[in-house]
């Protein structure tokens, strides 16, 4: 599988390079920190370039036809760098022993601050150019992110465990930087809008299929029903059709483009 393949190979990198971190005397959690304020520093760069356009113009030459929006670059490096620390900080504490509960506390809560600072990002970029749309939408973003980490700290106070869902914080890290990448924040917004949504309905009725003595099937490969087994985000990492939904998400985000001036909420109000 390709997922399979691609976790290998990124898991062995990350542990090599936690083995080094180890040896310099870096702590999780201050790569935990780190992470952080990568995250801050790319909402920065959102909020000064969230809208900005791509860039295409083949009029000046196949050479020069990309125009890259800077502030969106580095943004999605920042990301990037923000994605590898939260990796690493859980490799270090376990490759070296360093572990602890007030670290797997940190780490957890980090995160979301991590998501909010994106959006809050995203989101002043638009609220100081009047779109009501761009505006409000992170607010939607950053809400399915945190009640999908609420509703599983909550299950899990009742039940086993909660871990249903296609858009835990990797995939959704990984759709930001997609679309960051490809200068596609608004696209972004609805898919991160909408998408998520679907993980919170889906642990609030594992959790209450659970509480009332049910034992519902959490791997469509064990189902003998040809529905379940055709719903790619039920399945687990490292799955072909996890893969295949992963590459769908991607090409969605790269190629399907909505004007970010467009204010399509303003509009049904009357407000423009």
């Amino acid at each position: 599988m390709i997922g399979s393949a691609i976790g290998c190979g990124v898991a062995a990198l990350r542990d090599r390079i936690a083995r080094a971190l180890i040896a310099a005397g870096v702590s999780p959690n201050t790569l935990t920190m780190m992470g952080l304020a990568f995250t801050a520093a790319a909402g920065v760069c959102l909020a000064l370039g969230a809208g900005a356009p791509l860039g295409w113009s083949l009029a000046a030459g196949p050479l020069k036809a990309y125009r890259p929006n800077a502030y969106l670059l580095l943004a999605g490096v920042l990301i990037f760098f923000c994605a590898a620390g939260d990796m690493l900080d859980g490799a270090v504490a376990r490759l070296g022993g360093k572990g602890t509960t007030f670290g797997a506390f940190l780490d957890s809560t980090l995160d979301r601050f991590s998501d909010f600072a994106v959006y809050l990002g995203i989101a002043f970029y638009f609220a100081v150019r009047g779109n009501v749309t761009y505006t409000l939408l992170p607010l939607v973003a950053v809400f399915a992110a945190q009640m999908i980490s609420y509703t599983r700290a909550r299950a899990e106070d009742l039940i086993r465990f909660c871990t249903v869902g296609y858009w835990q914080r990797g995939e959704r890290v990984v759709a930001t930087m997609t679309a960051v990448f490809a200068h596609n924040v608004p696209i972004l917004l609805w898919h991160q809008a909408i998408l998520p949504m679907f993980t919170v309905w889906a642990r609030i009725d594992y959790t209450r299929k659970v509480a009332a003595g049910k034992s519902p099937v959490t791997d469509p490969r064990e189902s003998p029903r040809l529905l379940e087994r055709l719903r790619l985000w039920r399945y687990p990492r490292r799955t072909l059709a996890h893969d295949v939904l992963a590459l769908l998400n991607i090409a969605f985000l790269v190629l399907v483009r909505i004007p970010a001036d467009a204010d399509p909420i303003a509009a049904a109000l009357g407000l423009h």
